[in-house]
């Protein structure tokens, strides 16, 4: 493993070599990346594989026009003729008024320790024995009559960015992962469902046996579904599926999105969307978070914010292109890979807990449905119109009564967003997270 001040010695000799072959500005990012993945199936070994690999990107600006060019070779055989050829892409390319590095004055000047490194690398065995355990407990529990495998992994990923107005950083972040899918029934009355478990450092992980138990305990809970008579009523979202509707919030804000007039919430900044006790935070900086980053892909050092605050409003997802079209500043946002320019994207996202518990939600429903489950990306982000299919169980005088499927829930997100509850059930495990949520007068679907 290449330590971070030689990334960013060779980093800085490339931008070098590329202002003396003509390129008036240059930014560049070197990723190097490890893997260990395991898959297994009924005790048998399936995959056990290690992965290395390292990616280069570097952008030249001249004037107003950008080129970027990548690759996974760092010789100086193929690093020379690399620059020549996105030096004359550049000078090809449309100009654009809204490119270019930021203001010397505004990149980050140090980075935070976000403890994003876990710095042991597991032995093959324990990665075995961990999908070995969550497999292993699942296909004990009763009713439970097969498997559809368990995997572990590791990765390890060093990430290095300069740029000649002056910025330059590196960091590690590390990631541990535990899951498994069971089935159960027989013949065309089968169901299947699973868990996983994800997090930086491997003392954060929920344990192999809880997966485990409770892949099977999803699993079990869908044998014989029912369909429902089409209906308007109140929908309760599940954790794992609540956080959708983090997710349809963050894709309406964006930059792009805002730039090219595309989303249903243009006109909505600063305006109440949500209900006074819903507030959205974006965060950066949380220690051990799943998406933290202790600077943006521009060098902007980024802050915990709350997009939604009592309701309202209050920022886009800018990176500095976007920024620049909207006459704003960069929020920070901006994410990149090696091949391809920066865009806005969120990072650590969730909705705040409320105030009750998932089972006075649950209780106050006289008829309704609590979603486990939802397919297909039938989100209109021009107008909000929203129509998913999902899975989950009836709600019947407030109990969950009995599993459904082959239902459609539909309904439009500004109305959606007005009629939402949250309750107290925030748990941080997807990197974009929602406690239990419940949003009335949606319209399912069934026969």
């Amino acid at each position: 493993m290449t330590d971070a001040a030689t990334h960013l010695n060779f980093l800085s000799d490339l931008l070098t070599k590329a202002q003396r072959a003509g390129a008036d500005a240059a930014d560049a990012v070197l990723v190097e990346g490890w893997s260990i993945s395991h898959r297994r199936r009924l005790g048998k070994l399936e995959k056990l594989e290690r992965a290395e690999g390292q990616d280069l990107g570097l952008r030249v600006f001249i004037g107003k026009r950008q080129a970027i060019v990548s690759t996974s070779d760092r010789s100086p055989a193929t690093v020379a003729p690399l620059i020549e050829r996105v030096i004359a892409m550049a000078k090809a390319a449309p100009e654009d008024p809204f490119c270019g590095l930021a203001d010397p004055g505004d990149i980050a000047r140090s980075l935070p320790d976000l403890d994003l490194l876990d710095p042991v690398e597991p032995a093959p065995e324990v990665l075995v024995e961990r999908a070995r355990a969550a497999e292993e407990t699942a296909i004990a529990v009763k009713g439970i009559t097969n498997s559809d495998g368990a995997e572990a992994g590791w990765s390890r990923t060093a990430v290095a960015i300069a740029a000649t107005n002056g910025f330059s950083a590196a960091y590690s972040r590390s990631g541990h992962s535990i899951g498994v899918q069971v089935i159960a029934g027989e013949g065309t009355g089968m169901e299947t469902d699973g868990d996983w478990t994800s997090a930086l450092h491997a003392s954060d992980l929920e344990s192999a046996e809880t997966i485990g138990r409770r892949a099977a305990e999803r699993t079990l809970r869908r044998l014989n579904p029912r369909k429902v008579e089409t209906c308007k009523c109140p929908v309760i979202y599940d954790p794992r599926v609540a956080n959708g509707i983090v997710r349809h919030v963050s894709g309406a804000i964006n930059g792009n999105a805002i730039t090219r007039g595309t989303s249903f919430l243009k006109s909505k900044l600063g305006a109440q969307i949500f209900p006074a006790a819903v507030t959205i935070v974006d965060d950066p900086l949380r220690k051990r978070g799943l998406s933290s980053k202790p600077v943006d892909g521009e060098g902007i050092a980024p802050q915990r914010r709350k997009i939604i605050d009592n309701g309202v409003l209050t920022t886009w997802i800018l990176d500095l292109r976007s920024a620049r079209q909207l006459g704003l500043k960069s929020t920070g946002h901006a994410s990149r890979g090696t091949s391809s320019p920066p865009g806005p994207s969120s990072t650590n996202l969730w909705l705040e807990p409320g105030a009750v518990t998932p089972q006075a939600l649950i209780r106050e429903v006289k008829s309704g449905l609590y979603v486990t489950e939802l397919a297909g990306m039938g989100i209109n982000q021009v107008t909000g119109d929203y129509s998913r299919g999902a899975s989950g169980l009836w709600i019947e005088n407030g109990e969950l009564a009995y599993p459904v499927s082959e239902i459609t829930v539909a309904g439009n997100l500004n109305e959606m967003f007005k009629n939402l509850t949250a309750a107290n059930d925030l748990q941080f495990r997807y990197g974009v997270d929602a406690p239990t949520l419940r949003i009335d007068g949606l319209t399912v679907a069934g026969r």
